[in-house]
């Protein structure tokens, strides 16, 4: 697989990925969903995750400001695209499977994809989510967000949309289990992006498909 091709996949998913959080973002309120098709275990919600995978933020675990952990966290991912950037130009050259070279693209798109929400999405949005000093959070606003350009954040503050959930099963765990009884549980409950699709399949296929990807010579 040559360049021009892994650049053609990358630049397809960021198309989809970007206008995906676009029209989520300027069409729906935040928590507002849809059961698509009418199906109870696919729905369309709009989210916005502040930090890190599963909702989690960097300034949970370390004592520091939410809008500096952003900061932060961003350009962590910044650094971490141009390992990967290097990884995938690398492999290219040195002619690796194409399966390969596939998993690094995929990977690559969905990290650019969510870190341009990161990057630009508190600048080009007047609400959604904004940091609340007063409360040391992040707070959601009802109404629609509009792309106007007056920002709800600052660069590298942005949140990264999210909109894909498939709640299979749901049920109550019974009284008398320990530390659980009484819970409600939801599975398959995280909201993600076409973004976090890409950099789901491009790991699962390293995983998945190791001894193919990563050749041992004379095997």
């Amino acid at each position: 697989m040559n360049l021009k091709k892994s650049i053609g996949l990358i630049a397809l998913i960021l198309i989809v990925d970007q206008i995906s959080k676009l029209y989520i973002k300027t069409n729906f309120g935040l928590g507002e969903y849809i059961n698509v098709f009418g199906l109870n275990w696919f729905e369309i919600r709009f989210v916005e995750n502040p930090g890190m995978a599963w909702g989690s933020k960097l300034s949970d675990f370390l004592p520091i400001s939410e809008p500096f952990a952003k900061v932060f966290l961003t350009s962590f991912r910044l650094v971490a695209i141009g390992f990967i950037a290097y990884w995938l130009v690398n492999s290219i050259k040195k002619e690796a499977p194409k399966l390969l070279i596939i998993a690094i693209s995929l990977i690559f798109a969905g990290a650019f994809g969510n870190n341009i929400d990161s990057l630009f999405y508190g600048l080009m949005f007047d609400s959604g989510t904004t940091f609340n000093a007063q409360y040391n959070d992040w707070v959601g606003y009802s109404g629609v967000s509009q792309l106007n350009y007056e920002g709800y954040s600052n660069m590298m503050q942005g949140c990264v949309v999210d909109m894909l959930r498939f709640p299979f099963a749901s049920w109550t765990w019974p009284e008398w289990i320990p530390g659980v009884g009484g819970d409600h549980f939801t599975f398959f409950d995280p909201v993600f992006n076409i973004a976090d699709m890409a950099i789901s399949t491009g790991v699962g296929i390293l995983l998945v498909f190791n001894k193919r990807v990563f050749p041992v010579k004379g095997e």
